[in-house]
């Protein structure tokens, strides 16, 4: 169907998804209901309520997301440079409120067919509670580039609970992953 400014809209209404809360109404029939005003369009641009999510990068406040983003334990002292050299080059979803304020923002790492990181996931306080987070990840697992990907992994130290809801789940054998970690890389970079 057609919205009033021409943009194609798809309903979910048909759409299950075993086991998961209708986002808009947290009902517990796994749908995802047009009625409550859950949308996805040719724009990357999904509503609920008073929130939607965007992929535009333009539409990013690049300092709010700075300035929580060098200030969060994972990222802490982040140079603005590479901060912003790292959305540059990632999947951008910004979560907005009412009057278009940033309310929450994630970013994914991909290659756009078999692998992708999610990162730099966050709802601003005043935004909490509202179901952002749902709305955010909803947006995320259904974009387009991240269909069909082999794996899809994250680092959580507190959100469990969240991802899981949206499928992720501990990794298995944990003995197959290394990493290069250097947790205080932008710490030395200050100096």
């Amino acid at each position: 169907m057609r919205s009033k400014n021409g943009i194609i809209i798809r309903n979910y209404r048909e759409q299950k998804h075993p086991g998961t809360l209708c986002l808009a109404c947290h009902c517990h029939r796994g749908i995802f209901a047009a009625s409550c005003g859950f949308f996805y369009s040719s724009k990357e641009f999904i509503q609920l309520n008073r929130f939607k999510i965007s992929t535009n990068f333009e539409d990013l406040d690049i300092n709010l997301v700075y300035s929580f983003i060098s200030n969060s334990y994972w990222a802490k002292n982040i140079p603005f440079e590479v901060f912003e050299r790292s959305l540059k080059n990632s999947l951008v979803f910004g979560a907005y409120g009412s009057n278009d304020e940033q309310a929450g923002f994630a970013r994914v790492i991909t290659d756009k067919a078999t692998f992708a990181y999610l990162s730099d996931v966050f709802v601003l306080e005043n935004y909490r509670g509202l179901g952002t987070s749902k709305l955010l990840m909803e947006a995320i697992c259904q974009h387009g580039d991240l269909q069909g990907l082999r794996r899809f992994m994250l680092a959580t130290s507190d959100a469990h609970g969240l991802y899981a809801k949206f499928g992720f789940e501990s990794v298995a054998n944990p003995e197959i992953l290394m990493q290069v970690w250097q947790p205080s890389v932008y710490e030395q970079t200050c100096k």
